[in-house]
């Protein structure tokens, strides 16, 4: 049951890197500050959306893969924003945020219109990475193959 499961998760993955980009659904993020960010101001980075839950085991463990990811690229115009599923009770999420130090922004999306606007997110982890027209150019459910993930971070960030 657990294989034909992933082997769907695989399926679904490979499906979503076909095709033509898309564009990035206009959102607006409420950071853990309090302050705002719109799907527009990803424009002209690279971007990692990643839908998490503190409550979901491959996303807590893949969270050191994609604070690394963030700062071997940040400096080159790649950014990363992490929003936690509205089911995740603020307070873990800023705990889970500060207790290990993450470097990114973090929004909470307590009303669930982001996951909602961004393809009915219901599984997590389910990552994005946006080019830097705002274009989503793949989309991972479970934990991405990071080495696969730099190299397309590298292509992406190489475009003008």
């Amino acid at each position: 049951m657990v294989l034909a499961f992933s082997l769907v998760l695989g399926m679904l993955g490979a499906l979503s890197a076909c095709g033509g980009a898309q564009a990035a659904p206009e959102s607006t993020f409420v950071l853990l500050d309090g302050s705002k960010q719109g799907t527009a101001d990803m424009k002209g980075k690279v971007t990692l959306v990643n839908f998490w839950a503190t409550s979901c085991v491959t996303c807590v463990a893949e969270m050191p893969k994609i604070i690394s990811t963030y700062d071997k690229y940040k400096s080159r115009g790649y950014d990363t924003l992490a929003v936690a599923m509205g089911y995740d009770p603020p307070s873990y999420v800023v705990n889970f945020a500060q207790t290990r130090k993450l470097p990114f922004k973090v929004a909470i999306d307590n009303t669930g219109a982001v996951a909602k606007a961004w393809g009915d997110v219901t599984l997590t982890p389910t990552t994005y990475l946006v080019n830097k027209r705002g274009e989503i150019v793949k989309r991972y459910v479970g934990e991405p193959d990071f080495a696969a993930l730099h190299l397309l971070i590298e292509k992406l960030l190489a475009e003008s």
